[in-house]
């Protein structure tokens, strides 16, 4: 078993966009698909339309230049065609965007809603392992990268390709085939070069963004323990620091402008030579009669057009390559393992009494260091057990186990004699009610909070749930009660009171089994003496299983399990433990000593 999650290995840009093509052609959806067809449809009309506008430009100019008699009447129909020319490669492109944004929109809620989804679903192991703000970002640049991808790689890159093709095919029919393979030749130069060099420069572009961070984090850093600072007095080492982040960036900058400046004059270059080419071979048809006046017009008008697209390749190369990363490293979530999933025909928990039982139970979150060795006890159906022992015993990891955050290694873990392991994950978290010794809150009411027991809990519940809790006359006393806001992880409410929200909330949730890890570690001494007497009498018929640190929570409990490095080492009641004058017993007296603890 692996300490940490692991990296998945083997994602390229290929299979990045397949994974992402069946979500712009879902299954089921013919009305998707066939926005789809239809903006290809248009996106092809649009290109053709654009491409045939030089042409209706050189027939006019022809018109023109003959002087015959009714000149005036043809080129003024001509120039009409050439204006709706223009009108409808505007109409079909906007039409473009109109139909494909559902498609577009669709692909990036489904891909956030099934990443969303899946990592609700992976093991805690996981959870503890990342880093929030990078998996946020892995998401957020993800998700925008589709968006990035669709706009320049379907809508700018391959309808240039196409408009290319269409250039260099009307070329070679009405001219020769020198003509249009001068044109292909300078186009294919000037996107070469614009790959080379944007990727030679893009080392500079990535030094400039790390740079740029590392100084952005120093600063904040030092800005935020100011008082340190100040404590040592290296507000002078602090500037150093901060401004050797500032040399490299600028060394970086300027790299980073000299290369760009560099990519932008060899575009010009190539683009001028080969319209100076393309002209020159125009020209020298016009003076054997081979060509017209339209014509060089014609040609001229065809290489301007496509160097407007081509002048910003370099820009939509690398924020496509980016996109593509982005999305990688987001579709890398979902190829991260479940760890803990459901077993095919897996049934619902059938929870009769609520008996639970750990049978010869062996774990460790790393196979070099186990931590429950062999644990074996039973919570009889209606009865109270507390497990309670030193750091680092594994209380904290028979709680995980039991609410199948993760799954033993060996032995079993049992509800009314079925395996956890042979049930559904929803089943059995549905049976079982948890008070953390860490509880967060979301960033809403209180009445939201405690209602999350149960989402759609009517007022007069989350109430009733609320005295219960012995927190009711709290909330009415503030200002805005139940639609208090608690702030971001409950940070307005104090300790305790965030503990009786949370209690609340279990509460409300009626679940068969408690299971109460260090509940009440938040309060003081008066008002866990309360509590501890409300969650005795509403857990009076339920399975209960009591995580705990501080052995006078658990005198009343109907049996006590003393763990000692992943072993059961003694077991019985309050009064029996202290008779025995074994290591509760030892427990029981240093926390005597220290009331603080």
């Amino acid at each position: 078993m692996p300490a940490t999650p692991t990296r998945p290995q083997g994602r390229n840009g290929f299979s990045t966009l397949r994974t992402l093509f069946p979500y712009l052609w879902p299954p089921g959806r013919p009305g998707l698909k066939a926005r789809v067809v239809i903006a290809l449809l248009c996106l092809f009309a649009a290109k053709a339309a654009t491409v045939y506008v030089p042409v209706l430009y050189k027939h006019a100019v022809d018109a023109l230049g003959q002087g015959a008699p009714g000149a005036v009447a043809v080129p003024l129909g001509l120039i009409l065609a050439y204006g709706g020319a223009r009108v409808l490669s505007l109409i079909f492109s906007e039409l473009r965007d109109a139909i494909f944004a559902r498609v577009g929109q669709h692909a990036i809620r489904a891909v956030g809603l099934q990443i969303f989804r899946h990592l609700h679903g992976l093991a805690l192991r996981f959870h503890l392992a990342r880093q929030t703000g990078g998996l946020n970002r892995a998401i957020e640049r993800g998700t925008k990268g589709i968006q990035t991808l669709l706009s320049f790689l379907l809508f700018n890159i391959l309808p240039t390709f196409f408009e290319i093709g269409l250039v260099c095919l009307v070329l070679w029919r009405m001219f020769d085939g020198w003509l249009a393979l001068a044109t292909g030749a300078t186009v294919t130069l000037y996107i070469a070069y614009t790959l080379l060099v944007t990727e030679w420069r893009a080392k500079f572009r990535r030094q400039m963004n790390e740079t740029d961070s590392e100084a952005n984090t120093k600063a904040i850093e030092s800005l935020l323990n100011y008082e340190t600072v100040k404590y040592f007095g290296n507000e002078e080492h602090e500037a150093r620091r901060f401004d050797a982040s500032l040399s490299r960036y600028e060394r970086a900058a300027v790299r980073s402008q000299v290369s760009l400046s560099i990519l932008n004059i060899g575009q010009a270059a190539i683009i001028s030579a080969g319209l100076t080419l393309v002209m020159w071979m125009a020209a020298q048809g016009i003076a054997e009669g081979r060509y017209t006046l339209g014509d060089f017009v014609l040609v001229n008008t065809y290489l301007l057009q496509l160097y407007s697209p081509l002048s910003f390749f370099g820009f939509i190369y690398r924020e496509i390559k980016q996109a593509i990363i982005d999305m990688e490293r987001m579709f890398e979530l979902l190829d991260q393992d479940r760890e803990i999933a459901d077993r095919p025909g897996a049934r619902d928990l059938a929870v009769s009494g609520a008996e639970v039982e750990f049978r010869d139970v062996r774990f460790g979150y790393d196979e070099r260091r186990p931590i429950l060795k062999g644990v074996s006890f039973r919570i009889p159906a209606g009865k109270t057990v507390a497990v309670v022992g030193p750091s680092g015993a594994g209380k904290s990891t028979i709680a995980r186990l039991l609410f199948r955050f993760y799954d033993a290694d060996a032995g079993a873990i049992l509800i009314d004699g079925q395996d956890l392991r042979e049930v559904t994950q929803q089943s059995v978290r549905a049976a079982i009610g948890v008070v953390p010794q860490d509880t967060v809150l979301f960033n809403d009411t209180i009445r939201y909070n405690i209602g999350y027991g149960r989402p759609g809990a009517s007022d007069a519940e989350i109430e009733a749930a609320a005295r219960l809790a012995h927190v009711h006359d709290l909330i009415m006393a503030m200002p805005d009660g139940y639609g208090t806001m608690v702030g971001e992880r409950g940070l307005k409410l104090s300790g305790g009171e965030k503990q009786r929200v949370a209690i609340a909330r279990t509460l409300l949730k009626n679940p068969a089994v408690f299971l109460f890890d260090e509940a009440t570690s938040a309060l003081d001494t008066h008002t866990e003496r309360e509590i501890q007497a409300n969650l005795r009498e509403v857990s009076q018929g339920r399975s209960t299983l009591i995580i705990a640190h501080r052995l006078s929570t658990v005198a009343d409990a109907d049996e006590i399990i003393v763990l000692a490095d992943g072993l059961v080492v003694e077991r019985g009641r309050h009064q029996e433990l202290l008779a025995r004058d074994g290591i509760y017993a030892g427990m029981w007296a240093r926390q005597l000593r220290s009331p603080a603890d």
